[in-house]
């Protein structure tokens, strides 16, 4: 059966995969935002507070949001402190060079292209960022699960982003992503098939993705083809 619509998870797949320390990130986000005596004790609390939304996202699949971040740490979210967060960010959100040339090759092949990403941040925060890197007129349909009740490798949050590029057989869908539990165990048990963006710091999981894509994005265009034939 063809291939209707590829679904890319977002960050370190869309965009090149960066080890990040969220512990000294947010301490340079309340340095900047906050006065220097409360800087190292909210910093500290929303660490922990982020931390523990990510492990229930992990086991628990429920999702999360950079609100409610702020209020588990118990500290306001001042535009000061979230612009510190946005700004702080920037250099690890930038697409992958190879992201817009594909996505355009896809479209042109009559192929949907949506994104499904397991984000705290709000789709107005995304949609700034696909604006700034000239892709987000490239997308049919997005979801983040800021804005569902569930993560991946929830069936549900695949389900939904189906729904968003208009599709509704996950036979006919290729979802690409990092993360072989979330991405590639969740896509295939969701029905569709799926492509491994390998990154050597991401937990493992035993399973099979239908592709695996050593060279990066642009390896993944001879798979569609392949698929679509």
């Amino acid at each position: 059966m063809s291939v209707k619509a590829v679904i890319f998870d977002w960050g370190g797949t869309l965009t090149p995969w960066h080890d990040i320390d969220i512990a000294r990130m947010w301490r340079e986000v309340c340095a900047a935002g906050l006065a220097p005596d409360e800087a190292a004790d909210a910093a500290e609390r929303l660490n922990a507070a982020e931390l523990e939304l990510w492990r229930r996202g992990t086991d628990e699949h429920r999702s999360a949001t950079l609100d409610e971040v702020f209020a588990v740490a118990g500290v306001e979210p001042s535009a000061a402190l979230l612009t510190a967060v946005y700004e702080l960010w920037t250099p690890h959100t930038l697409i992958d060079p190879a992201a817009p040339g594909l996505l355009r090759e896809l479209r042109a092949r009559g192929v949907k292209v949506g994104v499904l990403s397991n984000t705290m941040w709000t789709r107005d925060w995304h949609e700034r960022i696909f604006a700034r890197d000239d892709v987000l007129g490239l997308l049919d349909g997005a979801v983040y699960s800021s804005e569902i009740p569930w993560t991946k490798p929830h069936a549900e949050a695949f389900r939904a982003a189906m729904a968003a590029v208009d599709v509704d057989d996950p036979s006919t869908c290729v979802f690409v992503g990092d993360r072989p539990f979330d991405d590639i165990h969740g896509a295939k048990s969701a029905g569709m098939r799926a492509a491994l963006m390998p990154n050597s710091t991401v937990p493992t999981w035993e399973t099979e993705p239908d592709a695996v894509l050593h060279g990066g994005l642009g390896d993944l265009l001879p798979h569609i083809d392949r698929w679509s034939a």
